[in-house]
């Protein structure tokens, strides 16, 4: 098949949905298909108020047609409802081309915790970009059913995956602080809770790997805590196995593929029972749910890295994108 893919989050973002991308990407070339993705790259960007290290391309109306009319795909997906995204979906839409979306992030809840905007609005706006796919696709069942109830129509489930090779437990560390290290992983935002974490009165180290909006704020309110930046690759992956329990207190996201990449280190989670966490943990004996994140932290430290691999190795991307593709 010719299969194109349109993103709005690309490098140099370094995010969940990127990483998602480049997994269908490559998987999907190593299944014998042919790949076509637009994505900002080489285009005139402009940052997001409060995202200054996310910048979109708004003017691409044209340049987007002349992709997908050049390229003639069998299956095309709208990763994001971003400007790239809103172009490839009215091109779709006048062209009577078959497409399908992706519920990456919950936008309803991050823009009412960052601008108090009500999130009925959001919830209308996405109804409205996804309603013309043939399906759109939801993380975990739970992110389904409360699509469903905000009236989205042809929502499917698909999960994600782990890149096992790169996130294992065997490896260099990227640094050596006193034990035992929680670490968080990811965007440095507030829809992230990071403050949870980090006023959690826990023994030895915390770290936080990763950039954002919030980053400046959080470096002068915690001084003890270290800040490694964003990571990628190998030294993400290094960061990862620095950590003895990965300590994850958003309440918003959709899926959170960090946790899948620091149980494929060997890293114990310890998590808020919420949606996310909670459809994506169940049966792993290396990961704690609780209301009071510190019990969480300090149980979960205790437990097996050899349990948290193994809980990862049933969630490759290889099957994961062989099931992307069945949705065309």
């Amino acid at each position: 098949m010719r299969v194109q893919i349109v993103s709005d989050a690309w490098h140099p973002q370094v995010n969940g949905v990127v990483r998602t991308v480049e997994y269908i990407v490559d998987e999907s070339k190593n299944l014998g298909h042919e790949v076509d993705l637009i994505t900002s790259e080489g285009l005139r960007l402009y940052a997001v108020p409060k995202y200054s290290e996310i910048k979109v391309a708004p003017f691409v109306k044209k340049h987007v047609a002349n992709r997908i009319k050049t390229f003639n795909p069998d299956c095309l997906h709208i990763a994001t409802e971003g400007p790239l995204g809103i172009a490839a979906r009215k091109y779709c839409v006048n062209n009577n081309i078959k497409f399908t979306t992706c519920y990456h992030t919950n936008y309803p809840e991050y823009f009412k915790a960052m601008f108090h905007f009500p999130e009925w609005i959001t919830y209308a706006l996405l109804r409205s970009f996804h309603k013309p796919a043939k399906s759109t696709l939801a993380t975990t069942k739970r992110m389904a059913n409360d699509l469903r109830s905000h009236g989205f129509e042809n929502v499917e489930v698909w999960g994600r995956g782990v890149d096992t090779e790169q996130f294992k437990p065997e490896g260099k560390k990227a640094v050596k602080l006193d034990g035992p290290v929680f670490c968080y992983i990811g965007r440095i935002s507030i829809e992230k809770n990071i403050k949870a974490f980090l006023d959690l009165d826990l023994p030895g180290s915390k770290m936080i790997v990763g950039d954002g909006p919030q980053l400046a704020e959080l470096k002068s309110l915690y001084k003890d805590v270290y800040f490694a930046g964003s990571q990628q690759g190998e030294d993400l992956a290094a960061h990862y196995r620095s950590a003895d329990c990965f300590v994850f207190a958003s309440k918003t996201d959709t899926f959170g593929l960090v946790l899948l990449e620091a149980l494929a280190c060997g890293i114990p989670v310890a998590a808020y029972p919420v949606r996310g966490p909670i459809d994506v943990l169940p049966g792993c004996e290396a990961a704690i749910m609780d209301d009071d994140l510190q019990k969480a932290a300090l149980a979960a430290v205790k437990l097996s890295k050899t349990k948290a691999r193994e809980f990862a190795l049933k969630h490759s991307w290889h099957e994961c994108v062989k099931q992307f593709l069945t949705y065309f």
